[in-house]
């Protein structure tokens, strides 16, 4: 292509980018740069009251130590960036993984010119996105106030700055420490600034620190230290609010760069992370940051779709890449070494961190397992060392174990991942501490299980003992205590442990409440609680309310169905999500909470897709023989609820999972009940979608006529046979498949209704 043609056609694409415009043809396929899809802006558009995403744009490597983003929000401020803000702070090391858990290892640089301003209101400059690029590797943006360009571009530790600013000789740089306890040296002869920030929202010992270094090409004319908005005599200040300054002389359009790394070790392990820099330039670290996104989202090629669904398919696959965080470092020798946020030592080995598992079990780690395996052994190893370490395993880390949700399904994510073939870390340790799980509660009631005694006792938590969301907890112990049975299993352990598991896995009988057919919580002495909302969110539910949770079955749809009084009362039921008012009971809260609001507006019904627990309940339809409601709903889902614009979600994006729903669902299947070895197979949205996975095998998802009427699945073949169940195995995926889907605008109400064809039951495949 002719390089006028090419720039016509970037120029095109830049048009729809930014206005948010589809083509109304279908692309043929996805570019060889899957980067260019991707809009890290997708879910920006969020505030308290309503999430579209409650996401920042990450300017970061897959999976990286360390985040970078241009900060919108005051210092502290968890929607550290919105779209519809006007003034930008600074461009931001960020280590936050939700609005709700807060920020840790924190500090900015914002460039100011012309009378100096280091107070964060003062300095702050007017922004607009039509002079703003934001790709997943490098961001720029025009900060108008002080007519300067600033751009960053990372690596995994470390990050490349560059300023352009005017012709000035006040040509000024903040680098803001953050207050609660922070410190700043500035270093003339050395072009070199170190400091360190502990501000942190919890989850970190009494000694955490985070160090960085920053290094300059220019010599400085001028360089002060602040605390806060009081200046300091010396270059050095240790205090509440450290701040530094430093100033160049400079002609228009003369670029500046910085060199910038941090560690949560010491300052010599940060200067020891700028090595990942080399000897490299900024724009060659920004194309081997391009090439490293490149390499890891073309994993997946998909061709058809449209531009809409292109964007947004690679919008929710860089999200899913982003955690958990890897919290390891490298010392001088190579050696992979850490900082524990459990015990404050610095130890060796992998740690990752950032990552609640109440969300991501779901869909996140069956990814990592499909698609990573190497990866998701260095994640069990680096939870082996969280057990060491602390004594528990993580459901909720950010850098250290947080007070945050409930549930137990670290047994998921260890059972999944040793189920599912990844190996090279210590599983008997990792079930050790499945076990203690089971058997304890934690320092905190994230960790552990609350209400433990009561369950394995009664067989649930009870509502009228002073446990809060005692139903919801009661149902994830119970699908958790599959997975321990699985992995048991597969473990040789003793009998009566397997058997034990066993048992306590059928425990969410012990909540079905045949008089409304729904899940209901229990009193202590056998009764159900009275009155029942089922629209009630949260008291006996997380976040939800019993139509929600009655769900929430993953390993025994089929003793759901059986409680419900077989496959068309299920089926029905299932009907009535969708087709119930949006009414809800926010007593519980007292306000209507942000994930209230999100189900409310979305008219469809009951069915809350902004947050997890009903976000496998489209695909349940596959067990009760009406898979076409199954591929009709799950199409309705990604039409409707997603799109890559900054409103782009329908609720919080939680550590990639609403993203990882959306990456499997787009190419046809679903993990519902990941500790087994079954992907559920739903409506496919591209024509082909070629996996390329990490043994050199591919799974190749072909779906003839696919287009937007044609959602529904007419006839199927798997490696040339006719296929009519309506799952594929994992085992089938590993090993190289192509899945042949005939698509239709009208469904076959004869394929996949044999009971033979249904996923797996425990009370059906396992008694």
């Amino acid at each position: 292509m002719k390089p006028y043609i090419c720039i016509f056609v970037k120029c095109i694409v830049a048009f729809f980018v930014v206005f948010h415009i589809a083509p109304a043809q279908p692309q043929a396929a996805a570019s060889q740069n899957p980067v260019d899809w991707v809009n890290p802006l997708m879910g920006t558009d969020s505030k308290f009251e309503l999430s579209n995403g409650n996401q920042y744009p990450v300017i970061a490597l897959p999976w990286g130590m360390n985040f970078w983003s241009p900060q919108t929000g005051k210092m502290g401020n968890g929607w550290l960036y919105q779209y519809s803000a006007d003034k930008i702070r600074g461009i931001k090391q960020t280590h936050q993984a939700s609005v709700w858990i807060g920020d840790y290892g924190q500090f900015s640089l914002m460039p100011v010119t012309g009378s100096l301003k280091v107070d964060e209101e003062e300095r702050a400059s007017w922004f607009s996105h039509k002079a703003e690029v934001v790709k997943p590797h490098y961001y720029s943006v025009y900060l108008a106030d002080h007519d300067v360009t600033a751009e960053v571009t990372p690596t995994e530790r470390a990050s490349k700055f560059r300023f352009t600013y005017p012709e000035t000789d006040s040509a000024y740089l903040v680098i803001d420490a953050f207050d609660n306890g922070s410190f700043i040296q500035i270093i003339p002869e050395e072009r070199k600034v170190i400091g360190y920030t502990t501000k942190n929202s919890g989850g970190v010992p009494e000694n955490f620190r985070n160090y960085f270094v920053l290094t300059f090409d220019k010599p400085f004319t001028y360089a002060a230290t602040y605390d806060s908005i009081q200046k300091q005599s010396g270059l050095e200040f240790t205090g509440n609010h450290a701040i530094g300054v430093i100033a160049f002389q400079t002609k228009r359009g003369e670029k500046i760069e910085a060199s910038v790394a941090s560690s949560f070790i010491s300052h010599e392990q940060a200067e020891q992370n700028l090595a990942e820099l080399g000897d490299d330039g900024f724009d060659a670290i920004k194309a081997k940051g391009e090439a490293i996104w490149n390499k890891e989202l073309g994993r997946i090629a998909v061709t058809g779709g449209t531009d809409a669904q292109l964007r947004t398919f690679y919008s929710c696959l860089y999200r899913v890449l982003l955690y958990p965080r890897k919290f390891y470092e490298y010392d001088a020798d190579g050696n992979r070494i850490h900082y524990s946020p459990y015990n404050g030592q610095v130890l060796p080995g992998y740690l990752f961190t950032d990552n609640g598992f109440w969300d991501t079990f779901r869909a996140v780690f069956p990814f990592f397992s499909l698609m990573y395996p190497s990866l998701t052994g260095q994640i069990m190893e680096g939870l082996v060392n969280t057990y060491k370490e602390s004594g528990w395993l993580p459901e909720w880390a950010s850098p250290g174990h947080r007070e945050s949700m409930i549930g137990s399904n670290s047994a998921s994510v260890v059972a999944e991942a040793y189920l599912k073939g990844a190996r090279g870390f210590d599983i008997n340790t990792l079930y050790e501490a499945l076990l203690k799980n089971s058997e304890n509660e934690g320092p905190l009631s994230s960790v552990g299980r609350r209400g433990v005694n009561y369950y394995n006792e009664l067989g649930y938590v009870p509502y009228d003992v002073g446990i809060n969301e005692n139903a919801a907890r009661t149902l994830e112990y119970a699908y958790d205590d599959f997975a321990i049975y699985r992995l048991a299993k597969a473990l040789g352990r003793p009998a009566n442990e397997i058997d034990r598991f066993a048992k306590r896995a059928n425990n969410y009988k012990n909540l079905f409440d045949p008089t409304s057919g729904l899940m209901r919580g229990k009193n202590k002495d056998g009764k159900f609680q009275a009155p029942f909302n089922p629209f009630k969110w949260g008291d006996a539910f997380t976040e939800g309310n019993s139509w929600h949770y009655s769900w929430s079955v993953f390993h025994d749809v089929q003793g759901l169905i059986d409680l419900m009084g077989g496959k068309d009362n299920f089926t029905a039921k299932l009907d009535s999500v969708f087709t119930l008012p949006p009414v809800y009971d926010e007593s519980y809260y007292g306000i209507v909470i942000h994930e209230i609001r999100e189900m409310q507006v979305m008219n469809m019904g009951q069915y809350a897709h902004g947050n997890q627990p009903i976000q496998h309940m489209t695909y349940l339809y596959n067990f009760a023989g009406q898979p076409w409601k199954s591929q009709y709903w799950v199409r309705e889902v990604m039409d409707r609820l997603y799109h890559p614009g900054p409103d782009g979600y329908c609720g919080d994006e939680d550590n990639g999972q609403t993203s990882a729903w959306y990456v499997f669902s787009a190419l046809g299947f679903y993990p519902v009940c990941p500790a087994m070895d079954q992907y559920v197979i739903g409506s496919p949205l591209f024509e082909t979608a070629t996996l390329m996975l990490e043994n050199g095998n591919h799974l190749i998802i072909s779906a003839s006529e696919n287009k937007a009427a044609n959602r529904f699945i007419h006839g199927a073949k798997l490696n040339g046979k006719p296929y009519t169940k309506n799952w594929i195995s994992h085992s089938d995926v590993i090993n190289g498949a192509t899945l042949e889907l005939n698509m239709a605008d009208k469904p076959n109400k004869n394929r996949g209704i044999d009971e033979a064809d249904f996923p797996f039951s425990l009370s059906k495949d396992e008694q």
